[in-house]
Order: structure tokens, then sequence, then C-alpha cells
């Protein structure tokens, strides 16, 4: 059983900057059996993909949006995964959640919602003046 946890969400001014936290509770494996996900909803929109992190952490991917502004990052020794998000914009305002999934590949990273079997609650973003 996998328990996802995420905080750090909040109300930042444009152009500010926050860092999510992913805390992963795991019984069998350890989190570095998981790729971890990080998505993003925004009222009447679809969930969307925001950045993802392999199992060994060298592989990343992020969605075109995010264009150098943030960055996933993971700790396994403390079962934590990173987003890092600066100069943030009204139109990143979401609920940010993250997602496990135990894959096989050390390396490999997955940026589609269905990859993921276990997910974490989500942290509000708020972006504003």
């Amino acid at each position: 059983q996998v328990q996802l946890v995420e905080s750090g969400g909040g109300l930042v001014q444009p152009g500010g900057s926050l860092r999510l936290s992913c805390a992963v509770s795991v019984s069998r494996l350890t989190l570095d059996h998981y790729a971890v996900g990080w998505f993003r909803q925004a009222p009447g929109k679809e969930r969307e993909f925001v950045a993802s992190i392999s199992r060994n952490g060298d592989g990343t991917s992020y969605a075109d949006f995010v264009e150098g502004r943030f960055t996933i990052s993971r700790d396994n020794g403390k079962n934590t995964v990173y987003l890092q998000m600066n100069s943030l914009k009204p139109e990143d305002a979401a609920v940010y959640s993250c997602a496990a999934y135990a894959s096989l590949y050390r390396d490999a990273y997955f940026n589609t919602a269905g990859a993921y079997n276990d997910w974490g609650q989500g942290t509000q973003i708020t972006v504003s003046s």
C-alpha cells in the first residue's frame, strides 16, 4: 500500500516561488522502487501533467508550459519528492497532486496520469497579487 501526502501549497504573488513536497509512505517496497509524477487541475479544466521523475532521479520530464521554471527532485532516504516552482504565474493556480508507480525500470519516467496507481489528495496553489 502506498500513501502520498502533499504539502507546501498556499497563496503566492506572481513571480514568487513555492516548494511542494510529496511525502510517500510505502508498506512493502521502498520509495526507490517508484517513479513519481506531479499533476495539476484547475477549476473547470482537465488534469494535466506537470513533471515526472524516475526511480533513481536521473530521468526527469516537464510539461511545455513549465519553460524551465519548475524543478522536480527526490530524496529517497527521506521518502519525499519535491517540486520547486519559481516565477509563478496566475495561470499556474491549481490543485497540485503527486502520484506514484512501481516501475520495473530505474531510469524511466511517465507523463500520463493513467500510468500511476496511487495518488495524493492534492495541495492548492493560488497565484494572485
